[in-house]
């Protein structure tokens, strides 16, 4: 069975003592991560590769077993692929663009979430958590291979804190006994009960959601039914539930969701006589195994601040919404995306410390809006007032034959990338007749470029991509490197339509997590000098 092999990938970082355990004194790191989970990886990978001493803490040995988390979307992906770890996810996993919506049994509509060509990597992939974890601690262990001074510590689990003035203080917890640790920096990457969160007393404030789902992760037999596809029902007619999502991941599992509603016995629910009574009527005659299952119900939140001086939070420690729309992980690798340059800058002495505030304002700003997305599909999904269920049918009953009602059909916004419009960091949008999608405070959109994908060659620091535009091929500001990546509209239609639009030329100024700091039509090195001093919180 599939758990098998997740069991036998467990352990892969067990415990050992250290050599801080040994020492009189409690020994200083740069930056500690609590969490050892697919965001608190990330973020050591990410600082790892910078160079910056980290130590990750988790209280576990290694990869949580169950498939959880199964849809990364294309950012999280390219994410992933500039921490050097983005093909085998995309390899293993199976690749989805297309998806139907139903109601009862009649097919509303169908979407295709990446309808162009032209991008390394699709809209969606489904991939089981544990391996999405697996290849982010091979590459954690690569990257301690060449020398990064990275470290992951099993079954080391933090039981207070104390928070001064220019570090924190960590009790631990080992097999060998306690210990004391200090860190410059703490990331707390716990999850979303977040022990760390609840000994500094913060809250989350949002919504909760008073229904709850069931999962069946089944390895189907035979000849299979379905495509590799998002299939959604309204209202199935199998009547095991008020509604059903299914997909594929890998190894032949299908993934089953059913809304089962609020009062239920959670207990009756999750006996395997109940959970397959609910499989064969969705099913039919369809052999299967049961790998996995789980019941859950969700909320809408977040923490008013995701750093508290010398503490930042991260992923579902800092926010949580439901899984409509697979915003969890993927909104978590934008929290280490957003946090990892701003923070090694600082570390560098390249930046001042209140660059930090704006991992904070900016990830706030992304939390609000995947809350705003996923509060909308679940009120759409699961309509509370007999109004809200009259207007949820009318629109599935005019959207299979009336356009206009298609939009409003919302079985989960999907997850796109948040672009930063009007915050702090942005420079000046000054390239006139330029596209909206790669405006500023978008992430850069790739494409394909003489014979390479765009994303690849910016790679990821403070850049100048120019087009059809003259620029020296470095500038230091202050301390900061802004290397040129110099390229042409000609024989490069796909960067001249999503780069250029109606201008001939253009120069864009890109940070390290790849979003637009500033652009331009020409090159004016006063204005690309107040561009990186706003990004990076000199000004």
């Amino acid at each position: 069975m599939l758990q098998d092999r997740y069991k036998l990938a467990y352990k892969v970082y067990p415990y050992e003592r250290s050599a801080d355990q040994d020492k009189p004194d409690a020994v200083r790191h740069p930056v500690v991560i609590v969490g050892g989970g697919p965001i608190g990886i990330a973020t050591a990978i990410d600082l790892g590769q910078q160079g910056i001493a980290t130590l990750v803490l988790d209280d576990h040995e290694g990869i949580g077993m169950g498939s959880r988390a199964i849809c990364f979307a294309k950012r999280c992906l390219e994410v992933a692929d500039r921490y050097g770890c983005g093909e085998p996810m995309l390899h293993k996993g199976v690749v989805w663009n297309l998806g139907k919506v139903f109601h009862k049994d009649d097919k509303v509509f169908e979407f295709n979430l990446l309808p162009e060509q032209g991008h390394k990597y699709p809209a969606f992939i489904n991939l089981q958590q544990p391996y999405f974890e697996k290849y982010m601690v091979d590459r954690l262990r690569a990257l301690q291979a060449e020398g990064a001074p990275v470290e992951i510590r099993g079954k080391n689990r933090v039981d207070a804190l104390e928070v001064k003035d220019d570090h924190v203080v960590l009790d631990v917890m080992t097999p060998d006994g306690p210990y004391k640790v200090e860190a410059d920096w703490l990331i707390a990457c716990d999850g979303a009960s977040s022990p760390l969160r609840t000994m500094l007393g913060h809250e989350f404030t949002g919504k909760v959601f008073q229904d709850s789902f069931l999962i069946a992760d089944i390895k189907m037999k035979g000849d299979l039914k379905f495509p590799t596809e998002r299939w959604f029902w309204f209202e199935p007619s199998h009547g095991q539930g008020a509604s059903t999502l299914l997909h594929k991941q890998p190894d032949d599992v299908w993934r089953v969701d059913f809304q089962i509603g609020w009062d239920v016995d959670r207990k009756e629910e999750m006996k395997e006589e109940n959970i397959r009574r609910r499989l064969d009527a969705f099913l039919g005659k369809v052999d299967y195994e049961m790998v996995w299952s789980s019941i859950y119900t969700f909320q809408c939140k977040r923490m008013d601040s995701f750093r508290h001086g010398r503490v930042f939070f991260a992923g579902d420690a800092a926010h949580q919404v439901s899984p409509f729309g697979a915003r969890g992980a993927n909104s978590g690798m934008q929290d280490v995306d957003n946090l990892g340059w701003k923070l090694g800058l600082v570390i560098q002495g390249k930046a001042p410390e209140r660059l930090l505030d704006s991992y904070s304002e900016e990830r706030i700003f992304g939390a609000d809006e995947n809350i705003l997305n996923s509060t909308r599909s679940t009120d759409f999904i699961t309509p509370k007032s007999e109004i809200s269920k009259i207007f949820r049918d009318a629109v599935l009953s005019l959207a299979g034959k009336a356009t206009f009602a298609r939009p409003l059909v919302n079985s989960g916004r999907l997850s796109v990338p948040c672009v930063y419009d009007g915050l702090s960091l942005n420079g000046p949008d000054a390239l006139a007749g330029g596209p909206a999608r790669t405006r500023v405070g978008a992430p850069m959109v790739d494409a394909p470029v003489d014979g390479a994908w765009l994303l690849e060659k910016l790679g990821g620091r403070f850049q100048l991509m120019t087009i059809d535009a003259d620029a020296p091929e470095t500038l230091d500001v202050d301390g900061i490197a802004v290397t040129r990546l110099a390229l042409s509209a000609k024989g490069n239609p796909e960067l001249a339509e999503r780069y250029l639009g109606e201008a001939r030329s253009a120069v864009y100024l890109m940070r390290p997590d790849q979003h637009v700091a500033a652009r331009w039509d020409q090159f004016d090195a006063d204005a690309v000098r107040d561009a990186v001093n706003t990004a990076t919180g000199r000004t």
